[in-house]
């Protein structure tokens, strides 16, 4: 185990020393079959043929979220009336283009979209969209020195406020993915201004508590969490994320021409085992968008609710939370002062949003569905080729009011 960390670590280091020239074993200007590998997400939205909006959102504490826009479908852009407004939020060392990276009539930005709605994508703190800041460096130590928590207080109320302000409509409905659930339960749990703008929460893989996390690889990162956060504090900035050329690398060469095989096991190893959903014709577009982005800090916060088995905010240690929160151990967040209607999606094969735990979460919720597919995966609410039929569908209906 700790060979493969160590593997692990080597790989964040060499990707950050430019006299290796990584980039010379990623020569090409467009890697592989698959042209998505190279695209970004204004590429993967235009070349399907829809339109496209970008914004910048600034948050209270300086950094600056990329927020994107797909206003109208492919046929429906001529019609009269409101439409409705939806947030699509990412999670995990992810970003908005995990809704983006399948064909059109797989994808869930697309597919909400031709139903008729306003579609936003929006992106944390961090990752490969937002890594800006009013006044810190992305390459220095201070701008990574964040963890979900500062998503949940900052990242979110920005962005949901600053859609309402664009469209000028009172509410918006929310489609989380994994981490992007728990941001929402966090701070809709603490905030009820805000909680009260959001007409539905979609809770994709929700995510609250995560004491019973199956995953072999997740699990053998918590174990040497502490050493992979000063590996990174020292040697990456605070950062969690694969340099692009090696990035490229690894889409482009490893799966590609190694092995799609190999790439789609991996997947399966950190996520759970579910083959007859996963196009592993596109294993190498998914790779080469994810991961996106996140910090030594967001990770260490996530190896703690493992270890404590609690939906609590980030652990200073014992002094570190006196100054922090007034108390000797973090506040827990309390999913019961959720008001806002909630609808589940979960797999039985998820290996990081647990049954266990997704069961510890619902009475707790005002859940209005629960749509409950035993095979299913933590990726296969956004990757999985048969998630129109299978959740999509529902999700239209929620928001279309059908």
């Amino acid at each position: 185990m700790l060979f493969l960390v160590t593997c692990v670590m080597l790989l964040l280091v060499v990707g950050h020393l430019p006299y290796l020239q990584l980039s010379t074993l990623a020569q090409s200007p467009k890697l592989g079959k698959n042209p998505e590998v190279d695209m970004n997400v204004t590429e993967l939205i235009t070349t399907k043929g829809y339109p496209v909006q970008s914004y910048s959102v600034i948050t209270e504490d300086g950094y600056i979220l990329g927020l994107y826009r797909i206003p109208h479908g492919l046929h429906n852009g001529k019609g009269k009336g409101p439409r409705p407004v939806v947030l699509l939020q990412h999670g995990l060392m992810a970003s908005c283009d995990d809704f983006l990276v399948n064909p059109a009539n797989e994808s869930l930005a697309f597919i909400l979209a031709d139903a008729g709605a306003d579609v936003w994508l929006g992106n944390n703190r961090g990752n490969v969209y937002s890594r800006r800041h009013s006044r810190l460096d992305p390459t220095k130590l201070d701008f990574w020195q964040f963890s979900w928590d500062e998503m949940a207080q900052y990242d979110l109320p920005a962005i949901i406020y600053y859609i309402l302000n664009q469209t000028g409509h009172e509410q918006l409905y929310y489609v989380g993915h994994s981490q992007g659930t728990a941001i929402a339960f966090a701070r809709f749990s603490e905030d009820q201004e805000l909680a009260s703008r959001v007409k539905h929460l979609v809770a994709l893989a929700p995510i609250g508590r995560v004491g019973h996390i199956k995953s072999p690889l997740l699990l053998l990162l918590v174990h040497f969490a502490e050493q992979i956060k000063l590996f990174l504090d020292i040697f990456g900035h605070g950062e969690f994320d694969f340099p692009e050329p090696l990035h490229r690398l690894v889409a482009g060469t490893l799966c590609e021409e190694w092995g799609e095989v190999i790439c789609e096991n991996f997947i399966f190893l950190l996520c759970g085992y579910n083959p007859k959903s996963f196009n592993e014709s596109r294993v190498d577009v998914y790779l080469s968008h994810v991961p996106a982005g996140a910090s030594a800090l967001t990770l260490m916060q996530w190896a703690q609710g493992v270890k404590s088995e609690k939906f609590q905010h980030f652990d200073y240690g014992e002094q570190g939370n006196l100054k922090k929160y007034g108390q000797k151990t973090p506040p827990l967040y309390d999913p019961r002062k959720i008001r806002v209607p909630v609808a589940i999606f979960r797999g039985g094969r998820d290996w990081l949003a647990d049954t266990t735990d997704v069961e510890w979460l619902l009475p707790q919720l005002n859940v209005t569905h629960d749509i409950y597919v035993p095979f299913y995966e933590h990726l296969d609410m956004t990757y999985g080729f048969d998630a129109v039929t299978r959740m999509y569908k529902y999700i239209v209906e929620i928001l279309m009011g059908k």
